[in-house]
């Protein structure tokens, strides 16, 4: 502030200060508390339930298409993702990666798989032969320790000076 006078004090909530940042109810809404209108609607409803439905049905088997559409979608929930059928090649070394892809976007050219379903099963298989590879590492390393250990001791005492300091 340029003219010296000192930044405005924080709010206060019943009394007490209010920090910038911090909620002025920290304990938040009660765990299972229900808004009112919430609360009436189901008391309303409580007794009604069976009646409802049973007129639900009756309405969708005469051929209202809302109360057909609420039926269905009590007896077929939406499916939010599908069981995906195609031939992927067993994979158990770095080199089947190639002919897994190949698998999959031949799938996806066909139509047998929808792009995201290609993108998902494409991030399988890059975890996968991350997994390999890392497995593949692991063991390389544990040959060469096995392997060299006096031509480590070896190597690392001619890379020291021979030069005290």
């Amino acid at each position: 502030m340029a003219d010296g006078a000192s930044p405005k004090p924080p709010g206060r909530v019943r009394g007490r200060p209010f920090e910038r940042g911090r909620s002025g109810n920290p304990a938040g809404r009660r765990a299972g508390s229900l808004n009112k209108t919430t609360e009436a609607a189901a008391a309303l409803l409580a007794g009604e339930s069976e009646a409802l439905t049973r007129r639900a049905v009756e309405l969708a088997l005469g051929g209202d298409p809302t109360a057909m559409r609420l039926c269905i979608e009590r007896v077929l929930p939406a499916c939010r993702e599908r069981a995906v059928k195609f031939a992927l090649p067993p994979i158990e070394s770095a080199a089947d990666i190639a002919a897994a892809m190949k698998a999959v976007t031949s799938a996806l050219a066909d139509g047998a798989i929808t792009p995201g379903e290609a993108a998902t099963i494409a991030a399988v298989v890059d975890t996968f032969v991350r997994a390999i590879e890392t497995s593949d590492f692991d063991r390389r390393l544990t040959l060469m320790e096995v392997r060299i250990p006096g031509e480590v001791a070896r190597e690392s005492a001619m890379m020291s000076p021979s030069i005290p300091i």
